[in-house]
């Protein structure tokens, strides 16, 4: 080989050695996120939601120092992509949330998670709505907006949640806050569908209003309870039943939660009831059978596991998304947000709780614990993915600037709180 040849050859080998591809920069980055997000806070506190924000803050500053890796995050160009993975974080989530509960049948705990979803839930769309008309867009988008952002979230809220099967103690502000985040992901879902319905008619008539009542009210929602029941219940028979001499319980393998997960949502999705609604109610019900096995925690464990990771990752992909929507925000962004996190849902839920037995630091604390995170994500990818939104950077900047403040001002603050609560009903304190 001439010394010409060896020269050439040498800067191939350089340039192979030194290439930095924009995939491994991400993967990289991903890994040094998750791990510095949570190894930070143990300096400070050991509470999870604190990681929350530093994953987003690592994934701006890693499409800041290498912009190289910023062309997949865009949620306004490729919302696909959002839609898919938030979906799964967001299922597996509510599967998890069901799992969880013990009690279920201390139905007076039941009450004022129903007066956050009949009563707190559609006002809040409802006020959203209307200050967005305020800031400039049309009813139709306002009420898209006010769905998007109306759900509490199932995965990042775990510090305000019960723990996990065969704890017990389940404080009822826990179990509040819980089957809230576990139903209320569900039924945002009819508004979502009026506002897209709306949009893609351009107004209202009596057809539009009749058909989204019978189908997307009354069918889906009924469909989502049935198939929950009937799927949950067909797998906790696989699992601790069939074959009784050799139960797939016995092997504590976590996967069966993954697959139960899949399977329940595949399939209510397939007759077109909401896979939300199925999967939390497949899990309560997956939770009724066998109730003091250990398999549940396993179950469980591997369900937050998985649940934990995918969430980190779309945290971190949010803050490298945060370039692509900050030119859009605005005075009037920051104020929809902000009025939603500290005056909207706090407002309407402490006074939908007027009817309920908590003191007044219970109905403070669940009215303000309205955390929003990964199910606004995917309402919003899910509704630019099937349909032409009007104004969709706006929107898209609105809902990062509302978890970005949910995170830190809930996540800082949510263990602390939830803790003063149980410690005060431990001791009979009741302000």
């Amino acid at each position: 080989m001439s010394g010409r040849d060896m020269c050439s050859y040498s800067e191939i080998i350089l340039s192979s050695l030194f290439e930095f591809s924009a995939y491994h920069i991400i993967l990289a980055a991903v890994g040094c996120a998750i791990l510095f997000s949570n190894w930070i806070p143990r300096w400070i506190s050991g509470r999870e939601p604190a990681a929350s924000a530093l994953l987003i803050a690592f994934g701006f500053l890693t499409v800041e120092l290498t912009p190289i890796a910023a062309a997949p995050f865009n949620p306004i160009a490729a919302p696909k992509a959002w839609e898919m993975i938030s979906e799964l974080c967001v299922v597996i989530g509510l599967f998890g949330v069901g799992i969880r509960i013990d009690r279920l049948r201390v139905w007076k705990n039941w009450k004022p998670t129903v007066l956050l979803l009949a009563v707190a839930m559609p006002v809040t769309i409802a006020s959203v709505a209307l200050i967005s008309m305020a800031a400039g867009l049309a009813l139709a988008t306002g009420l898209l907006l006010g769905a998007v952002l109306a759900p509490t979230d199932p995965v990042l809220a775990s510090d305000v949640q019960v723990g996990p099967p065969l704890e017990g103690g389940e404080h009822p502000v826990r179990f509040t806050l819980t089957t809230e985040a576990g139903l209320n992901d569900g039924l945002a879902f009819p508004f979502l569908y009026l506002a897209m319905a709306l949009i893609a008619a351009g107004g209202w008539s009596a057809g539009l209003i009749t058909e989204w009542l019978l189908v997307d009210v009354g069918y889906r929602i009924a469909t989502g309870v049935v198939m929950g029941l009937a799927i949950g219940w067909v797998v906790s028979k696989l699992l601790f039943d069939f074959p009784s001499h050799n139960a797939l319980s016995e092997t504590e393998s976590g996967l069966m939660a993954f697959a139960g997960v899949l399977m329940v949502y595949g399939l209510t999705e397939l007759v077109e009831g909401y896979g939300f609604i199925a999967v939390f109610v497949a899990g309560l019900t997956l939770r009724r059978s066998e109730t003091t096995h250990n398999y549940h925690a396993k179950l469980h464990d591997f369900v937050e596991a998985l649940e934990r990771a995918l969430t980190a990752l779309l945290l971190v992909a949010l803050g490298a998304a945060l370039p692509s929507v900050l030119p859009y925000v605005t005075w009037q962004v920051i104020a929809i947000s902000v009025a939603l996190v500290f005056v909207i849902r706090p407002l309407f839920a402490w006074m939908s709780l007027s009817a309920t037995t908590f003191t007044f630091r219970e109905r403070l604390v669940v009215a303000f614990y309205g955390i929003r995170g990964v199910g606004s994500i995917y309402y919003l990818a899910y509704a630019g993915t099937h349909a032409e939104l009007p104004h969709a950077p706006q929107l898209w900047a609105i809902v990062a600037v509302t978890i970005i403040i949910s995170t830190v001002v809930h996540g800082f603050s949510a263990g602390m709180a939830i803790d003063r609560v149980t410690t005060d009903s431990k001791s009979g304190g009741n302000n």
